[in-house]
């Protein structure tokens, strides 16, 4: 069975996002690990830590046992128990919150990691914000970062946006993409973020056989394609998640991709609307 991983740091924005993720588990039908990193300081602690005497260490795994163990009673009760209900596994680990949900990953079998995002300024907070940063560059696994004001509902449209640089591996990422959405029943729209000066004829065929293939193989009746046409792949991207009503826009994660280059911080200056929807990244294989 497939389990997804929802990282907390009980606050508010961590605490609906955990609720989101939950729902999106019931409808994946997996099971959730629900985890909170926390770090035991040293006699002197990094500029920026604030240090608590460690008799206090007891008090303080116990609080976060309670306080997970409260997180995942309201999750439960947030649902319809009359249909699927995730079995939700509480886990309170010592250390950075980076090595801790990395070594989970890797030894519970996680298919999808959520996180809430800090910040509401638009993109620039929301992949750049907290640890969101390092866990794009460093997830596994598809990594959900969900906004604070994620509406709740069904997921009925998920938007791939793909700047057609690398077409094979994308079909790769499709498809990886596919599988765990699949008992979504949503449609997937793949979305090309094209500056008017790249389109030719040679283009185009390439882009129908690309759609031809994902229809033979992928298995997934609902698949479409949108070209989305900006020099700027910001612009781009802006227009699909405001126009588009689409509920979660993903995109592969990879060295030169357009996503690599919005991370360190070109959102900052160049996107000021606040984003509401969850974005999916997708590491890319090596």
């Amino acid at each position: 069975m497939k389990n997804v991983l929802i990282a907390t740091d009980f606050s508010a924005n961590a605490k609906h996002a955990a609720l989101y993720g939950y729902r999106l588990a019931q409808r994946l039908k997996a099971n959730v690990t629900l985890c909170n990193a926390f770090l035991v300081p040293s006699e002197m602690p990094e500029a920026g830590m604030v240090a608590w005497p460690l008799y206090e260490y007891d008090e303080l795994v116990e609080e976060n046992a309670n306080m997970l163990n409260k997180l995942k009673a309201e999750m439960e009760r947030s649902v319809d128990s009359e249909v699927f209900k995730p079995f939700v596994h509480c886990r309170s680990e010592m250390g950075p919150v980076i090595s801790v949900l990395t070594d989970l990953v890797a030894s519970e079998n996680i298919k999808l990691t959520v996180m809430g995002t800090h910040g509401n300024n638009g993109l620039s907070e929301f992949v750049i914000g907290n640890h969101s940063r390092r866990m794009i560059n460093d997830t596994t696994v598809p990594l959900l970062l969900v906004p604070a004001h994620a509406k709740m509902g069904s997921i009925k449209k998920i938007a791939f946006a793909t700047d057609f640089k690398q077409p094979a591996k994308d079909l790769d990422s499709i498809y990886d993409l596919i599988a765990l959405i699949r008992p979504l029943n949503a449609e997937l729209l793949i979305t090309h973020i094209q500056d008017d000066k790249e389109a030719n004829p040679e283009l185009k065929k390439q882009i129908d056989a690309f759609m031809t293939e994902i229809s033979n193989k992928a298995d997934y009746p609902a698949i479409y394609y949108r070209v989305v046409k900006d020099h700027k792949v910001e612009n781009g991207l802006e227009w699909v998640y405001e126009h588009g009503h689409i509920d979660i826009l993903a995109m592969v994660h990879r060295k030169h991709n357009f996503l690599e280059r919005l991370v360190p911080g070109s959102f900052t200056q160049k996107v000021a609307r606040e984003i509401t929807i969850p974005l999916l990244v997708i590491p890319a294989k090596d």
